[in-house]
């Protein structure tokens, strides 16, 4: 925070000292043990130290100073963003050529009937039983937040991109990075009149893949992965057809998993035929086995089934089907997937590379979700809620440059291990039964150990901080 000058930005929006505590307290809480307001509040009486880094009584702090600070900085959230990452920028000097966007959603414990962007819609943690809302970010290529904005949880990603990029204020001219839910043609389209470039994961289904026309690179982990650029007729799209071994052996297991498992029920529903009180009508079979498809995860289209019926055409007497694989699916291309790009003049290996960045920002919703406590939300209002989200997004952006600058000297391990290694460093009382009959109370940090000093070092911060105190009764 003091690298970019947070609490001076703070003051010049015109929070007080007590406000610009409670705002800083809410933040780092949310750093160090993500949780609600109300769980932030007791952390930062009972369990931190961080009042007496800042020389502030958190004890004497009520929860309601959280709640308003929450509030404060919601109410200065485009200021904040803009300036905050202005100052990321001129931190790490930062290109902002690439604009990663997506989306995401939380869930509520409760109705939520008091918050109208509370919308019941697809959960990505399985948690549809639950009113949801819908985070959506535009980050630069590094994963710094540019905007952020909180919408209605049963907002669409394939039919919301021109509104959403719009209000979030992605820059024109921009690469805009977006995985195949929100690459639609209609999407495209749009980024092409706006003057935005584009890299996204394709959504054909048809599978192509020419090894003898591929590239081979090795990615971050030194396994290999071949790489097929085929241009456009029209020469203004590129398609980057990907191949992974790794992911191939993945596919296939998933596949033959699924392949075996519609085998099954086709056998059961065979031997039924010869079976008393049992299923036998034409009409009934063929629901049974569209329900069958309908569960097979896709494997069913590779298969030819026939059911033989009697003479008068009413019932089953044999079932019959055979495996063959369709061409340009995944049981004949496994390990294959698509990217589109506006980039033609890119070679193979840029194009993925950058497509990678994507994959970080997944990354980055994962930290947002499991890291930071974005989820579950137990706020009623409208204001707490993206109060609560816009809290995570602020603690996000200063993880980050944690996580940069730990990164310039190899350190590139996750903030939750981050936060496990660094919670052994604690502050600690001795206390002390002198000669004249007074107590002596001494106060300091631990002796920093491993992990402690190599990460002090690569921050360049104190290893002992706050000093030591000394209190005599």
């Amino acid at each position: 925070m003091e690298q970019v000058d947070f609490a001076g930005l703070l003051s010049a929006l015109g929070l007080t000292g007590p406000q610009r505590a409670a705002a800083i307290g809410s933040i780092v809480g949310r750093m160090a043990a993500p949780g609600s307001e109300r769980a932030t509040h007791r952390w930062l009486d009972e369990r931190s130290g961080l009042g007496e880094l800042l020389d502030v009584d958190y004890a004497a702090m009520g929860l309601s100073a959280l709640y308003r600070a929450s509030d404060r900085l919601l109410t200065h959230k485009a200021a904040l963003e803009e300036a905050l990452f202005k100052r990321v920028n001129d931190l790490f000097g930062l290109s902002t050529a690439v604009t990663l966007y997506d989306l995401t959603n939380t869930y509520f414990e409760g109705e939520m009937a008091e918050n109208p962007k509370a919308r019941r819609g697809h959960s990505k943690e399985k948690r549809s039983d639950c009113p949801l809302v819908t985070l959506g970010l535009v980050l630069d290529g590094s994963g710094f937040v540019r905007r952020s904005e909180v919408f209605e949880g049963n907002v669409s990603e394939g039919q919301t991109l021109e509104e959403r990029l719009k209000g979030l204020e992605a820059p024109t001219g921009a690469l805009v990075v977006m995985d195949r839910g929100i690459a639609t043609e209609a999407n495209l389209d749009w980024l092409k009149t706006q003057g935005y470039r584009y890299l996204v994961v394709s959504r054909e289904r048809q599978r192509h893949f020419d090894p003898e026309q591929a590239v081979c690179i090795q990615n971050a982990a030194g396994a290999s992965l071949q790489l097929e650029k085929v241009l456009s007729e029209d020469g203004e799209e590129v398609r980057l057809y990907c191949h992974s071994e790794r992911r191939a052996r993945k596919e296939a297991a998933i596949n033959e998993r699924f392949a075996q498992r519609f085998e099954q029920a086709l056998d059961q529903i065979a031997a039924g035929l010869s079976k008393p009180r049992t299923t036998k009508r034409l009409d009934k079979l063929w629901e049974r086995i569209g329900r069958l498809k309908e569960k097979s995860r896709g494997v069913a289209q590779h298969y030819v089934i026939e059911l033989v019926p009697d003479e008068a055409g009413e019932k089953v007497v044999a079932l019959r089907y055979t495996r063959q694989p369709v061409a340009g699916g995944s049981l004949s291309h496994p390990g294959v997937y698509c990217l589109r790009s506006s980039e033609t003049d890119w070679d193979e290996e840029r194009l993925w590379r950058t497509y990678i960045t994507l994959t970080d920002l997944e990354a980055v919703f994962r930290s947002l979700k499991s890291e930071l406590g974005l989820r579950p939300v137990f706020h009623h209002k409208e204001e707490r809620v993206d109060g609560h989200l816009f809290i995570t997004v602020l603690a996000y952006q200063f993880v980050q440059i944690i996580r940069r600058r730990l990164g310039e000297q190899a350190i590139c391990a996750s903030w939750r291990t981050l936060r496990e290694q660094l919670s052994g460093q604690v502050r600690v009382t001795a206390v002390f039964q002198r000669p004249d009959g007074h107590t002596l109370h001494v106060r300091k940090a631990t002796r920093p150990e491993g992990m402690h000093l190599e990460i002090g070092q690569a921050l360049g911060i104190d290893q002992q901080p706050g000093g030591i105190q000394k209190l005599i009764h």
